[in-house]
């Protein structure tokens, strides 16, 4: 057998007990920050802002498996300056809790387990992971802060574009009257549930299919401005039909619209608009483990490696000091 097949067929049987030790890590990790994750889990399922982020842990298995040819020729060992992103998320749990921000918290958590990933499996592994690692911080829900004005700006758009199709408004804010009665853009209207989606989708798009950056930019300009002028299109289209039919069966048939139809016809025409300018099949994005190998930054970033069980133990005596802080706050 060739030395490199040798090599590689070690590397690849060396993933068991890691990954063994990782998921002994993220089950206590679990335990400490149950109530973050499930009051995340209640925000996943009840909240329609947030729905889409069920799809989110799939995409990362997936992101994670079209990485398996990579990942198998690189031999997993414990990395300790990779506990540092640990700890730090350690820290920002615990101070959530303590200030009681459920977003800071929930990101903490987030991080905790990235770094904890990053400790055990090392850094060659954590940087053929890098961006599945990095994806999980979409699993936070983020975006109430930007309500407020995304319900101003869809409620300009509808004002102007209300105005040009020639029926008599007075706009107030976020009230809009008309002839056929007052509308006013409450939250569920401000389009931000889709916007945080297609900005998650874009993320993924961008790096999976792209290698220039310059388009990537161009991309997430357009998952960010696209949504945002559509859902100022359809508020309008419900002021301007419910000039002819009335404000209520347009409310309604802006339900059925707005919610099954919309979205995907966004997503449909910035997808669209951007496949011919796509540059690579989503298998061939990131570092391969030759070009890791290649990088003398990280051999000397390496240093000694460092056991994975010792790594382990290191995270959870971490983690049980601070499971014994947040317990106190």
């Amino acid at each position: 057998m060739p030395p490199e097949a040798a090599l590689e067929r070690r590397a690849s049987s060396s993933w068991g007990r890691p990954l063994a030790l990782l998921a002994v890590a993220w089950a206590t990790l679990f335990w400490v920050a149950f109530p973050e994750w499930s009051e995340m889990a209640h925000q996943w399922w009840d909240i329609d802002t947030y729905s889409h982020i069920l799809l989110i842990p799939p995409i990362i298995v997936w992101l994670v498996w079209i990485r398996g040819d990579e990942l198998r020729r690189v031999e997993p060992s414990g990395w300790l300056p990779g506990l540092a992103w640990f700890f730090m998320g350690m820290t920002l749990w615990l101070a959530g809790r303590i200030a009681d921000i459920n977003l800071i918290a929930q990101a903490g958590v987030v991080a905790a387990f990235q770094g904890a990933a990053l400790g055990i499996l090392g850094l060659r592994a954590g940087l053929l992971l890098a961006f599945p690692l990095a994806y999980m911080a979409f699993l936070v829900p983020f975006g109430d802060e930007i309500i407020p004005p995304l319900q101003y700006v869809t409620a300009e758009i509808a004002t102007a574009l209300t105005r040009w199709s020639g029926i008599e408004t007075v706009a107030d804010g976020i009230h809009i009257d008309t002839p056929a009665g007052l509308f006013i853009v409450a939250e569920e209207c401000s389009g931000v549930k889709f916007l945080i989606a297609m900005i998650a989708l874009g993320v993924l798009v961008a790096y999976t299919c792209f290698a220039s950056w310059r388009r990537r930019l161009w991309f997430m300009l357009a998952c960010v401005v696209v949504p945002i002028i559509a859902n100022g299109i359809r508020a309008w289209g419900t002021i301007f039909l419910a000039q002819y039919v009335g404000a209520e069966a347009a409310g309604s048939f802006d339900h059925i619209i707005y919610g099954w139809v919309f979205f995907g016809i966004v997503i449909a025409l910035v997808l669209g608009v951007a496949w011919r300018w796509f540059e690579r099949e989503p298998e061939e994005a990131g570092w391969s483990a030759d070009a890791i190998a290649a990088m003398s930054l990280v051999r000397r970033l390496e240093g000694t490696p460092a056991r994975p069980p010792l790594v382990l133990g290191a995270v959870l005596a971490t983690a049980l000091v601070f499971a014994v802080l947040g317990r106190l706050v």
